[in-house]
């Protein structure tokens, strides 16, 4: 019954079933969805209850604890009732299950029961349920994997807010879908939130101005803002941009992690002819990235392109606990690279 699917890039090579993407799932005797992003998890598992309950409205939906588990209650809910209803059987915690659920489940992975679709949830956040996951992936029960690897890089989250208007044919500019991203680079589950939100909000296309809108006090707070500010040499617009985002609340820590993310790509950038495709291809970015990249180099040279990374290196030290005021050494920062001067001129 697996339904075939294309390979998903976080799928283990040596998995024996099919690996689905997360915004594309289809039913199985056992699902698999494996994983640390909740949010891609959460879509996955409401996408195969949507997909059943579109085939079959009498659909019965069942939870169970993998961690809180009373003996017998899986196969007492996967058992066809008297009219045979199909059921789906959702199973959060596998990543903490008891000894005796697992020895249930792997017992269950022998003989499945017919018309009943079994939903586990596996953060991948330890090692429990090993021997599960494994007979699974090697076959047994019919299975397909859900992975929902963690979204941490840049690159990643915007390819995560385009594919949510992808997925509702909503056309977002690109400049707005960039602004809309660095608004939420600290949690997924926001970014998420909010591009539902322009989707259902905004009949038309959607425009940067339409995201300052909505998000303008979230943008104007962001580390990127801060770091683009500071990377355009506008001194007094980055020191403002710092000081807002930190009396609302920003960390130290990720605001030097994104001002040096930029001067890195910045430094990779530098000297390359090649064309924002190829060169993106090569370098692991996207094309729009080699292009800001480039922009932001105008007004920069090898020499002090250096002393900012360098500069920007001292500040993570010193916001990390090297030093007593971190303000401080984020304001610093700020003044070495808006004005192009080393420390202490």
């Amino acid at each position: 019954m697996p339904p075939s699917a294309r390979r998903a890039p976080a799928a283990k090579s040596r998995s024996a079933i099919p690996q689905l993407s997360w915004r594309s799932p289809q039913p199985a005797p056992i699902v698999l969805v494996s994983g640390p992003e909740e949010v891609c998890a959460e879509r996955a598992i409401a996408g195969v209850r949507e997909y059943l309950r579109a085939e079959d409205p009498s659909l019965e939906v069942s939870d169970l604890r993998a961690d809180d588990y009373t003996q017998g209650s899986l196969l007492a809910v996967t058992s066809p009732s008297l009219f045979g209803e199909p059921r789906l059987v959702r199973v959060s915690g596998v990543e903490k299950c008891s000894d005796a659920f697992l020895a249930e489940a792997v017992a269950y992975l022998a003989f499945p029961q017919e018309g009943a679709t079994v939903v586990l949830r596996h953060t991948g956040a330890t090692v429990r349920g090993k021997k599960l996951l494994d007979a699974i992936r090697a076959g047994e029960g019919g299975g397909v994997e859900v992975a929902c690897p963690a979204i941490k890089r840049d690159s990643d989250r915007y390819d995560f807010a385009a594919g949510e208007f992808q997925a509702a044919k909503k056309r977002i500019a690109p400049a707005a879908l960039r602004t809309l991203v660095s608004a939420f680079t600290d949690d997924l589950t926001e970014l998420a939130a909010a591009c539902q939100q322009l989707i259902a909000d905004v009949p038309g296309d959607i425009t940067e101005q339409v995201v300052e809108r909505y998000y303008g006090g979230r943008v104007e707070t962001s580390a990127f803002t801060v770091a683009d500010t500071a990377i355009a040499g506008r001194y007094g617009d980055a020191l403002l941009a710092l000081r807002h985002a930190l009396a609302t609340g920003a960390d130290p820590v990720p605001l030097v992690a994104a001002i040096a993310l930029k001067l890195r790509t910045m430094a990779r950038v530098a000297g390359s002819r090649e064309p924002a495709v190829a060169l993106a291809s090569r370098l692991g970015l996207k094309d729009w990235q080699v292009d800001r990249a480039r922009r932001d180099l105008s007004g920069w040279t090898e020499s002090t392109l250096g002393m900012a990374i360098q500069a920007a290196a001292r500040a993570d030290a010193e916001v990390k606990g090297g030093s007593r005021d971190s303000v401080f050494a984020l304001e610093r920062l700020v003044t070495v690279i808006a004005t192009r001067a080393p420390y202490g001129s």
